[in-house]
């Protein structure tokens, strides 16, 4: 359990303080993370609200991080402007002229939050959980639907597709056509080593771009202790391919012929050839934390395993940032 996108995240309990108000993504933000940590209290899951400061390091970036700010009043998170002063006392290492502290975002382990409920489902009789199917083939039946996986055939009246990486394809063997692809961008971590793993007491993000679905590399405290920083966002050469040289031929295809993909990169060339040079020069990812933490050196930071994200990509080049949900009367499809 945990193999993917939900054992190979940060770890942060978000606030929702960036989703459009009203958007999927705020809504479920907000609910999903007071249920999180009632779980978690519930079954004594470690977890911390340790809190999130969000630094805009020039005068350019003030106007980006007010708007942040009024997203997170118009969702109800708990946030205020800061200036230089107070985040010093928060963040004594930290760059930035004004800040957008967040004391409610926090830090939990999702692999244990998932191995738990994997165990509260099994207890309960009537349920099963089964791992290792792959599924090869959905098709409607007179009561409802047949999935045929690799060990096994299932019944269902309905079906919930939560796919992850793979879910497109899932979308697909139900017979529907998913409005958007999934092309996986890979996410690389460096870890703060003893030595330097003081300078970052919180959760550090810089102000996003907000063209991109993605926050920026930002120190993220977890809750074992230890702090990463990152990520970058490449292009994975798998949906599964963690490694800095793993390869899948039939992905990388996928996602190279997909029209989407190169109208994607056609706009956003300049951002994607950043993201690479930081992937491939460590000097450079440096520089990107130094403008957060300017202490940070090369020699404090050491490698962590790297995450993949399920980035939908609409036909037209366009980067899905709200949940999309394609259903009909027997089948619901959480396509990214």
């Amino acid at each position: 359990m945990a193999k993917h996108q939900t054992g190979h995240n940060s770890g942060v309990l978000h606030s929702g303080i960036y989703y459009k108000p009203g958007s999927l993504k705020a809504i479920n933000c907000r609910k999903g993370k007071k249920a999180m940590e009632d779980f978690c209290r519930d079954q004594g899951i470690e977890h911390e609200l340790c809190g999130k400061i969000i630094v805009a390091l020039n005068e350019e970036e003030i106007p980006r991080m007010e708007k942040i700010y009024e997203r997170g009043q118009a969702n109800g998170v708990k946030c205020e402007i800061i200036e230089r002063k107070r985040l010093l006392e928060i963040e004594p290492h930290a760059a930035g002229i004004r800040a957008i502290h967040v004391p409610e975002c926090g830090i939990v382990n999702y692999k244990q939050v998932c191995e738990r409920m994997g165990e509260l489902i099994s207890e309960t009789d009537g349920n099963e959980l089964l791992l290792g199917h792959e599924v090869r083939e959905i098709k409607e039946i007179p009561k409802g639907l047949l999935v045929r996986t690799n060990q096994a055939e299932i019944e269902s009246e309905f079906l919930i597709n939560c796919g992850g990486l793979h879910s497109d394809r899932v979308t697909r063997l139900g017979g529907q056509a998913p409005p958007a692809k999934i092309i996986p961008f890979k996410g690389e971590y460096y870890e703060l080593n003893e030595e330097a793993k003081h300078l970052c007491k919180h959760l550090i993000y810089p102000v996003p771009d907000p063209q991109f679905p993605f926050l920026g590399v930002h120190f993220t405290r977890v809750i074992d202790g230890s702090v990463e920083c990152g990520p970058n966002a490449v292009l994975a050469f798998g949906r599964e391919a963690y490694g800095k040289f793993d390869l899948n031929i039939m992905d990388l295809f996928e996602s190279l012929s997909y029209s989407g993909f190169r109208k994607m990169a056609i706009k956003h060339w300049k951002m994607g050839m950043g993201e690479m040079w930081r992937s491939y020069n460590k000097g450079a990812f440096v520089r990107a934390l130094q403008r957060l933490i300017p202490e940070i050196q090369g020699k404090h930071l050491k490698r962590a395993p790297a995450g993949i994200r399920a980035q939908a990509v609409t036909p037209e080049g366009d980067m899905v940032d709200d949940f999309l949900i394609h259903e009909n009367e027997r089948v619901v499809n959480v396509c990214n």
